[in-house]
């Protein structure tokens, strides 16, 4: 895995991550770590009359996954990142079911130097196995620099 030092990000760089599957497992231990134990989440017979006529992964456990993704991807390292410091625009665009393979395409947005270090501004697509879009954020994240002297 490469890490990404704030010099290594340039505008328009896209970075891939490898695909997760959303399994059942995730779901009931999100549910049971969080508390939501929506029924859309957890209640097959339910869901099956419900607007997706199935059962479909929390939104926050998409994000989630896909923030671990980032992180396998080497734009965020223990290496080379200082923190995370926020998501903007987060929106879910279709739903993630169970066996449902998610990924992530990061583009570099752009980048402000800070001196010591910089800020990276990362625009995140979360895709399934179909190649459909089915969650958008942008992610800042504080980045170190090679050489941190500013």
């Amino acid at each position: 895995m490469t890490a990404y030092y704030f010099e290594e990000y340039s505008e328009g760089k896209v970075i891939a991550t490898p695909g997760r599957t959303i399994t059942e497992a995730d779901i009931v231990n999100f549910a049971g770590f969080t508390g939501d134990w929506a029924q859309m989440h957890t209640n097959e017979e339910f869901s099956k009359g419900a607007f997706f006529g199935r059962r479909i992964a929390h939104g926050a456990l998409t994000f989630a996954v896909s923030t671990g993704l980032v992180v396998r991807s080497g734009a965020l390292s223990d290496e080379t990142t200082i923190g995370f410091y926020g998501v903007d625009q987060l929106r879910y665009l279709k739903p993630v079911s169970i066996g449902d393979t998610i990924r992530c395409e990061i583009q570099v947005l752009g980048k402000q130097d800070k001196g010591k270090n910089g800020v990276v501004d990362l625009g995140i697509k979360i895709l399934n196995h179909r190649d459909e879009e089915v969650a958008v954020y942008n992610m800042k994240i504080l980045s170190k620099k090679r050489n941190e002297s500013g």
